[in-house]
């Protein structure tokens, strides 16, 4: 694994997401209690940014037309998405937050 530091974590909201660039990667980091997450920060139903979503029971909701998305495994908690979204591994060391982008944690290719 190939971790990158993406953010501090104090940086990331409790309640949204916070939008991110790895290497032409857009992710939107967010954060449930003391766990962190990165996702691609787009919706897989409407192409807009998920980071600009609320983030709340370890879901991340699209501002857009409502679609929600499991922030442990990409998957659409509520429509009218029915895709997943690319999930990567994170990880705080010393108070900043890394991603690892050279593979997915679900096996979907980011878009």
């Amino acid at each position: 694994m190939a971790f990158t530091r993406v953010c501090s974590l104090a940086e990331v909201p409790s309640d949204e997401g916070l939008a991110v660039t790895v290497e032409d990667l857009s992710l939107a980091i967010a954060r449930d209690g003391d766990d962190v997450y990165a996702l691609q920060d787009l919706c897989s139903h409407a192409a807009v940014s998920l980071s600009e979503g609320e983030v709340e029971d370890c879901q991340i909701e699209c501002w857009l037309h409502g679609s929600r998305f499991d922030l442990r495994t990409g998957k659409p908690t509520g429509f009218p998405a029915t895709e997943a979204v690319a999930t990567f591994a994170t990880e705080v060391r010393d108070g900043d937050v890394y991603v690892d982008t050279t593979s997915t944690l679900n096996g979907v290719r980011p878009s």
